[in-house]
Parts: structure tokens; sequence; C-alpha cells
């Protein structure tokens, strides 16, 4: 099995960068966190968010209880800025809308070393509330791990966020934390087993969606919701 361990220096930093950042979103924002009693005590979950743009990882990896491990798009490791805290902070690097077998081993090594997990399964931003269809592999991970899933929702991530923020309007951000849940198992092979992993990503996107109002729900909208 595949070892996962966290490099000191990354360590270090988190124990840095989390009091940090908790400052920054206190004076800037009205932050809200709903549901922390649901945040398991103990055991590796798999926590998974909606994904509208830059502020939801950063927001989460300060306020979460333990520094979390975090997948994100390789592309974050080229950017100024982004990129020097990501590798400070360490993470997961994930070739969206690619199979890489050897990132998903990575992220069930460290759910198997007993860490929780930070994923978006959408694999990109939205840059607008509405969520965008879940990847498979969030769900193929779960099949392999058995961990639970926590789903949470973000409300007040938009991209205008920084900009009210520096201008002092104190934007509201909510981080929505709801109840884990466990999700059946995976079915058949082949397409009927590709299948089967999506209708599982797509249990954790609804699961998200319950959390936020319906204007965040994007393509899982559902038919029972107002116009």
């Amino acid at each position: 099995m595949r070892q996962y361990s966290v490099p000191i220096a990354n360590r270090i930093f988190r124990g840095i960068f989390r009091p940090i950042f908790r400052l920054v979103f206190y004076l800037l924002s009205d932050g809200k966190i709903i549901g922390k009693e649901n945040i398991p005590t103990h055991g590796p979950y798999m926590v998974t968010i909606n994904h509208i743009s830059l502020f939801e990882a950063p927001f989460i990896a300060a306020f979460w209880p333990k520094p979390l491990e975090a997948a994100g798009a390789v592309e974050i490791w080229d950017r100024p800025g982004q990129a020097t805290l990501v590798r400070l902070y360490g993470g997961i690097q994930v070739h969206r809308g690619e199979f890489d077998r050897q990132v998903l081993e990575t992220m069930i090594a460290a759910l198997k070393s007993g860490r929780p997990l930070l994923i978006a399964p959408e694999g990109r931003r939205s840059h607008a509330p509405g969520m965008q269809r879940a990847m498979p592999g969030v769900a193929y991970i779960v099949e392999k791990t058995g961990v639970p899933v926590l789903p949470v929702g973000f409300v007040g991530t938009t991209e205008d966020f920084l900009s009210r923020a520096i201008h002092f309007q104190h934007p509201r951000i909510e981080m929505r934390i709801g109840k884990p849940i466990t999700l059946p198992p995976v079915e058949g092979k082949g397409a009927t087993r590709r299948e089967s992993l999506q209708t599982n990503a797509d249990r954790i996107m609804l699961a998200i969606a319950a959390l936020i109002p319906p204007e965040y729900h994007g393509v899982y909208r559902t038919s029972k919701e107002p116009a």
C-alpha cells in the first residue's frame, strides 16, 4: 500500500497559516459556520464541497478543527500567489478531466493513514453559484476506503467576495456542514460500474445541495423546487 505522510515544513506552515487566515476572515467578512457538531471527532473521512471560487479552500482550511489534506487542480501550483500558498500548505495535485490512478492512490493513502481529505467533486470552479455535475472519481475513492462522506455547502463565496471584502463591506460567507453520509456499494462491471460510480457521486452533490439555497443547486436542481 502506498504510504502517505506530511512533510514537517508543511505541518509547521499549517500551524502558522490557520490562525492568520482565521483573523483575516474575521476582519474582512461576516463568517458563519453551521453544523460544526457534525464533524467526526476521530478517524478518516472525506469532506466534499461545492466549488464556486478561490475562497472555499482557504476558509475551510482555516476554520476546520484539524488540518485537512486537500486535492486541487495542478494548475494552481503554477499560479502566482496561489502557488506559494499551496506549496507551503501541501496538497495533492489533480489533472482535471484525466483518470490518473497514481493521484487516486495518493488520496486513498491519505485517508487510509487516518487523515481527513478535502475534495471538490465538481473538479473545477463553477464561477457562479450553480453546481456542476460531479466527477465519478470521488465515489471511486470512497469505494476503495469505505470512509464516511461529510457534505459541506458554501454560501457567499462568489467571485466578487474579495472585492467586497477589501472595501470593508464585510460580505457574508457561510459554511454549512451536514451530517456524514455512507454511500451504497458500487455495483456491476464496465458501463454498469461507471454508472454506479456516477450515481454515488451525484448522491454526494445532492447531500450538499440540501444544505444550500436552490439558486446554488445548478444541475442538481430538482423539479420539486420553486422556479
